[in-house]
């Protein structure tokens, strides 16, 4: 006869089961049991489902979700720009100073796609969306740095980007450094196309300050910049 039990998979046995029952009607409540298994894999101990046992469940949905996620890390040293990593949650906080970029606008704005300068900025990321603000200076921020509000189309007065029909896939990308490189790519090279309503991220008409800096090698003029009520430490 042949050997074949190195071919199984692992063995699970059942020791624990929860029943969720549910009454009729427009104002339904909910209840859940739970149940121990004897050794025949059967339903014994019927109970309603406690604080402890919760949030055991809980935890144990947390552990297998994050074994699923791949979590961040570096190649190396990592830079200096980086800021703050959370590699459980995958968040990342980082700054990058006054720089030129393309930038590209759809026909409503009346604005020609171009490279002009950027401010300092502050990025904050996880694997779905993104936050940005504008910063004062090239000096690596602080927790009690001021921020400013993001000068761009797109974005809210709380800093989180719009990201339209930009298809985000950033899930899988396991390295810091292709992490907040991809992200400044996904939001630069998206088309900037409205502002958030009832809101004006600049002191100034904000068409007028990208059309007199697009093409022209100008600064950014940090004296449109608004400043806002949040610090980096009430981003951490």
């Amino acid at each position: 006869m042949k050997d074949i039990t190195e071919n199984f998979g692992t063995l699970y046995h059942p020791i624990s089961a929860l029943v969720f029952y549910q009454t009729k009607g427009m104002n339904s409540d909910n209840y859940v049991e739970y149940f121990d298994m004897d050794k025949n894999g059967n339903p014994i101990n019927a109970h309603p489902l406690t604080l402890k046992e919760a949030n055991q469940l809980a935890k144990a949905l947390k552990i297998a979700n994050e074994q699923k996620e791949p979590c961040l890390k570096s190649e190396g040293i990592m830079g200096d720009t980086i800021l703050h990593l959370d590699p459980i949650k995958n968040k990342v906080i980082w700054f990058t100073k006054a720089m030129q970029r393309e930038l590209c606008f759809t026909e409503n704005l009346g604005i020609s796609n171009g490279i002009a300068n950027m401010p300092p900025m502050l990025w904050i990321a996880n694997k779905t969306s993104l936050i940005v603000f504008a910063l004062g200076t090239n000096r690596r921020p602080t927790e009690n740095t001021k921020l400013y509000n993001a000068p761009f189309f797109n974005v809210y007065e709380n800093g989180n980007v719009c990201m339209g029909t930009v298809n985000v896939q950033i899930k899988n990308i396991v390295l810091v450094e292709e992490f907040t490189s991809t992200w400044e790519d996904y939001f630069f090279k998206s088309y900037f196309s409205h502002l958030m309503p009832d809101y004006n991220p600049i002191k100034g008409n904000c068409v007028t300050l990208w059309e007199s800096l697009i093409n022209t090698n100008k600064a950014f003029p940090k004296e449109v910049l608004k400043m806002s009520a949040k610090t980096l430490k009430n981003l951490l």
